[in-house]
Order: C-alpha cells, then structure tokens, then sequence
C-alpha cells in the first residue's frame, strides 16, 4: 500500500496509508493529513493519484512545497522522495517498492563461513536499470571490513532501523544520496548530509550508524 511516513526532528510520528485518489495536507482540521504548524498554510497541497501513482500540487502555499529540497509547483512522486512542508518531512512510499528497493541493515549478520560475517540484505528482487552506470559500496570497518554490496536496485537504504538511515537512489544523472531517518544524520566526506539529496563521485566516504563506507562508481 502506498503511504506517508510523517517525521519531524528525524523521529517518525506517524505513517498515513494513501487509500483515496486526493488527499489533502494542510494546517487546517478538515485536511486528510493535519500539520498543526504555523509555517504550515490552511490548505497547503494536494496528493492526487495519477494512473499507478501519485501527484503532488502545492495550493498556492505560504512558505511553499519542497521535494528533496527543490521548491516545486506539481510533480509526480517517486518511491523514497521525502516532501518537505514547513519542519515536517513525509517520505512517499510507494506499494510496489519491493520491486526496485533493496535494504542493507548494518548490523552483524549470522557467519556464511567460519570468520566471515555480511550486512543483512533483503531477499533479491528483479532490479530496473537506469543508465548504465553502476556501483556498489565496500564496508571500511566493524567484522563485515572489506564486503561489497551491489547497489543493483533503483533505491537502496542503508543504516540501522529507528536509528539511523539513509538512502542511494540511482537515476538518469547518477547516484545520490539522502538522510531518510533518525537524529543523527550521515556524513560524506565528513560534511554532513541534511535535507537535500547530495550527488555521490566515486571514492566518496560515507559514514553511517557508526559504519564508514566507500562508494564506487563503475562504467
């Protein structure tokens, strides 16, 4: 099911199932989705399903509607963009995620051969291509030193869930990657990653959930 997950501060507050073709966000109590801010308008915008997915249009809002950052007027959402209205931060998720997500916890997982332990994957599912760059992240440090992980699929997230998380997202342009959740927020080449996604080079380091990693681009 499509939905919401509603943030502020990095805390998850709530996650909204997306059951109707519009659904409004505003300050005001008849809206779908109530943000009681004031940097919030009354009626603020719109989500309108469009085919197998979701709009969203900005209602002429005071302070406006970002996407990743970008201020926007209307555009279509894709699986892992996180709206931005006033400090509140909704990530869309879309229902068919499974089919172009991959997730890596950063947590020890149990040994494949004696010594050797992975990050913790999800089961693999048939990737989209977009482009034809690809790339993988190589753990730096902990017990999983030295392990690759294919960023095969068309978002990967990566951290340790109700702690930290991020997320590469792999489009026409290249890679990127963006805070998704938790207080702390990851680090790129030691600066850190806010709201906006950042473009990652190849030999970039990012740091997570007390996990450092190397990104490297390929083709």
């Amino acid at each position: 099911m499509n939905k919401l997950i509603v943030s502020l501060d990095g805390l998850v507050i709530k996650e909204v199932a997306l059951t109707k073709d519009r659904t409004r966000l505003g300050r005001r109590p008849h809206n779908d989705i109530v943000i009681d801010n004031l940097a919030v308008s009354g009626e603020h915008a719109v989500l309108q399903q469009s085919g197998e997915g979701f709009v969203i249009e900005d209602l002429n809002s005071t302070n406006g509607t970002y996407i990743n950052g970008k201020a926007i007027r209307r555009q279509a959402l894709v699986h892992g963009d996180v709206v931005e209205i006033g400090k509140y931060r909704l990530r869309f998720v879309a229902a068919e995620a499974t089919d172009y997500e991959t997730t890596v916890t950063l947590r020890q997982a149990p040994a494949t051969r004696a010594g050797e332990t992975l990050p913790a994957l999800a089961a693999p599912v048939q990737a989209q291509v977009v482009g034809a760059l690809s790339a993988s992240v190589r753990v730096l440090n902990g017990s999983a030193a030295g392990r690759e992980v294919q960023l095969s699929k068309v978002v990967t997230t990566l951290g340790k869930p109700g702690v930290q998380v991020a997320a590469i997202t792999k489009r026409p342009g290249g890679y990127s990657l963006t805070h998704i959740e938790g207080a702390a927020r990851p680090r790129l080449n030691g600066e850190i990653v806010w709201g906006e996604p950042v473009h990652l080079s190849s030999g970039d380091l990012i740091e997570l959930a007390g996990t450092q990693m190397q990104f490297i681009l390929e083709g």
